[in-house]
């Protein structure tokens, strides 16, 4: 079988798939589910390999809603990421529901012709991509170990290259101090909530003076009981993101300062605990983006380079994977320009016909891709040689 022919046979095969795709995707965001928690995505998903007539591994290293299915006896394996996680408040506003059901859609087309090319597949379910880090703990605990490239599309508002996936780290803020009451002794009083208020407005001050890549965000998650009592005890947590891994690291090392500046000035303890897994910035393998960029304009679907005026910036654990084997991470449109991830006219988008064709153009752009993976055999040395852990 050649690539012309195998790219006939995968176009064939997503569209006997459709209706099952778009019914996925619409019960994934009907029923949305926080990152760990997304047990009827983990069902559907699997029982919809294993109706194909394919093995799944469920609850796959370690992760109770995480899955791995591979087909293939032998060749490169490319992996294709599923992820179906939903935010609290806002269900499936980062569109996750399309990501998992246009993966799955690539796997089962490409498994299709993957003995007849000599190479093999792995979809991948992985869980908590808004914040758990699902995907780094299967790194290490070797999902990506004989994998040669991965790749995923994430919905957004116009079809892009890539958007730009900065490094992050989330810590947890706690002070202490020491309760009064208000009134009648604040001489006796240690405010935690001032501590905190303080180290959020250093941060504030500290905005002015960073990288234009680089964010700083933070709530407060426990402020006080009531005002007639001086607050023992604040929280907060907060995202702290940059370009890259390292230069993270330099400013954790600036707002750690303020908020120790913030809690020494109102005479209370801080601690902080950042919380495992950090995000890596994502590094888009550009002769596997090309392959991609070209089979969707092969179908009609014409994918811009990014637009240094409208720069789509955000964090995920697909950087991860992106420093561990080549990959690629395109946007594909679900919704009108201008419409953010994160709101809930992008939750509601992400039901729309919009979705639905994004569901079915995903799944075919990264199968014929995974396809060119195969069967060119130029195409792999080119994706190894430029894979690069620094960028």
């Amino acid at each position: 079988m050649d690539v012309i022919e195998a790219k006939k046979t995968v176009r064939s095969e997503v569209e006997r798939l459709t209706p099952k795709l778009l019914e996925i995707s619409h019960s994934l965001h009907a029923n949305p589910e926080l990152g760990f928690e997304e047990h009827h995505a983990h069902e559907v998903l699997t029982a919809a390999i294993e109706d194909e007539g394919l093995s799944v591994e469920r609850g796959a290293y370690d992760l109770s809603t995480a899955f791995d299915a591979r087909v293939g006896t032998d060749g490169p394996t490319i992996a294709v990421c599923c992820e179906y996680d939903a935010l609290p408040g806002i269900g499936h506003a980062c569109g996750h529901n399309v990501i998992a059901a246009a993966g799955l859609g690539a796997g089962l087309a490409a498994a299709s012709v993957a003995e007849a090319l000599g190479g093999r597949v792995a979809i991948l379910g992985t869980p908590a991509e808004e914040g758990g880090g699902g995907k780094e703990f299967m790194i290490r605990r070797g999902a990506f170990d004989d994998v040669d490239a991965a790749m995923m599309v994430h919905p957004a508002d116009h079809d892009i290259e890539k958007m730009q996936v900065i490094a992050v780290h989330t810590v947890d803020v706690t002070y202490e101090g020491q309760a009064s009451h208000a009134a009648a002794a604040p001489h006796m009083g240690r405010n935690a909530l001032d501590a905190a208020v303080l180290g959020y407005n250093a941060v504030a001050a500290l905005r002015q003076h960073i990288r234009p890549n680089e964010r700083i965000h933070g709530i407060f998650t426990e402020a006080g009981e009531k005002p007639n009592i001086v607050p023992s005890r604040a929280a907060a947590q907060w995202y702290v993101r940059s370009g890259n891994i390292d230069s993270l690291q330099r400013l954790k090392e600036r707002f750690t300062a303020c908020l120790e500046a913030g809690a020494s000035a109102a005479c209370c303890e801080m601690h902080s605990v950042w919380k495992d897994p950090p995000y890596y910035n994502m590094i888009d393998n550009t002769p596997l983006l090309n392959l991609y960029v070209n089979n969707s304009a092969a179908n009609g679907r014409v994918v811009s380079p990014q637009d240094q005026k409208r720069i789509v910036v955000g964090s995920t654990d697909m950087g991860n994977v992106s420093h561990a084997v080549p990959s690629i991470h395109p946007m594909i449109k679900v919704a009108p320009r201008g419409t953010a991830i994160h709101t809930p006219d992008f939750e509601t988008h992400a039901r729309s016909e919009a979705a639905d064709q994004a569901v079915i153009d995903g799944a075919l752009n990264m199968a014929m891709t995974i396809v060119d993976c195969w069967g060119d055999p130029d195409a792999l040395p080119a994706i190894r040689g430029s894979f690069s852990t620094s960028e």
